[in-house]
């Protein structure tokens, strides 16, 4: 009987997909980057097409997704009686771990840098894609509040879509059965932009190839130092919200040694880190609270799948570092309002963000 072959995951593809689009990059632009045919139907023809087909792709899953999340999660939690002051508690505190991510994350990207010395202006980018004016405090608060819900729908106003589907979702708790098939309706087609986000996942790995090919094609290895500054960046960010955030609020707030904690949860952790998705850890998840930590399965079942709906701490660092690595590449400077407002955009946009392998490269358009 022959064993049978474990398939590689997603996240393992993409990242296999980005290391084969350097190397063939880096090959191509020390080679033949100046040959016409070359540029014109390599570069700029096939990795230029299939690199922005998978671009576009994303950002058209974002808007219905983003909405459809968001208001249908805002429903199932949105009671207040039904969460109790046990419910509410955990709400705001995985709303503050993940805003501490994302501020984690900003703080590691300016400290490292991880986009400077990159010189972006090689590559031809959309003029459009690049913010043109500053805005105020006041206004940015004041925009968050459409005028027009379905404007802010068509124009893609993240911060908009989100406090209108938050309140949306609340409206819907509160009145309940009266607008049950309302809220199936939102279901439903939530359930059909995560299978289309699945759908459209699977062609991450071309893409991504695509991307980084182009990349390197146009700058060589000046690229490859940034880039792997970006991944140390994130990585660190992620153990230091892991192993330091976490583990202090642990034992302020509850009094157990992170040791021990680390050792009784790490076959959890390596579960998370090999699948890829915080969904598929919610049953070891909760088994492990109540068999090594002794606490009460009722709890667990309610505060474990909502940590997997809206405590997406792992893809707002992510998303934190990639705005401030991406600012960094071109030049763009990021005021203390701008980066208030990728906290609070990263941290809103968790709680629509489904426990499914990166589904953040989504959400991270909308962060953009």
């Amino acid at each position: 009987m022959t064993k049978k072959r474990k398939k590689l995951g997603l996240t393992t593809v993409i990242l296999l997909a980005l290391l084969l689009g350097s190397i063939t990059g880096i090959a191509i632009h020390y080679t033949v980057a100046s040959n016409s045919f070359i540029k014109t139907y390599i570069t700029e023809g096939l990795f230029y097409v299939v690199g922005q087909g998978f671009i576009r792709l994303m950002q058209m899953l974002v808007v219905p997704l983003v909405f459809c999340s968001i208001s249908t999660g805002a429903a199932a939690i949105g009671d207040t009686k039904t969460l109790g002051k046990v419910g509410l508690k955990t709400l705001i505190f995985y709303m503050m771990t993940t805003m501490m991510a994302v501020a984690v994350a900003i703080g590691t990207g300016l400290l490292i840098g991880p986009g400077h010395g990159l010189d972006m202006s090689k590559i031809e980018v959309a003029k459009s894609t690049l913010p043109t004016e500053q805005t105020s405090v006041v206004d940015t608060i004041l925009n968050i509040i459409p005028t027009n819900p379905i404007n802010a729908l068509a124009e893609g106003n993240m911060l908009a879509i989100i406090f209108f589907a938050l309140f949306v979702g609340l409206i819907l708790a509160q009145l309940g059965e009266k607008v049950q098939s309302v809220t199936n309706f939102l279901t439903q087609f939530n359930d059909i932009m995560m299978e289309m986000t699945m759908i459209v996942m699977k062609a991450a790995p071309f893409g991504v190839f695509a991307l980084i090919a182009r990349t390197f094609t146009t700058l060589g290895f000046d690229a490859m130092v940034p880039m792997v500054k970006y991944m140390l960046c994130v990585v660190l960010a992620l153990a230091l919200q892991c192993f330091g955030v976490y583990q202090i609020l642990l034992k302020l707030l509850a009094g157990l040694s992170p040791v021990k904690f680390i050792k009784k949860f790490f076959p959890v952790q390596m579960f998370a880190f090999s699948t890829a998705t915080s969904n598929a850890t919610i049953p070891l998840n909760i088994d492990t609270l109540e068999e090594k930590m002794g606490v009460d399965r009722h709890l667990s079942s309610f505060t474990i799948p909502l940590g997997a709906t809206i405590n997406m701490d792992g893809t707002s660092i992510m998303q934190g570092v990639a705005v401030v690595f991406v600012a960094q590449a071109f030049g763009i400077h990021l005021s203390p309002t701008d980066f208030i407002t990728v906290i609070v955009t990263a941290t809103l946009a968790s709680v629509g963000t489904a426990g499914i392998p990166s589904v953040g490269l989504v959400t991270l358009a909308m962060v953009f």
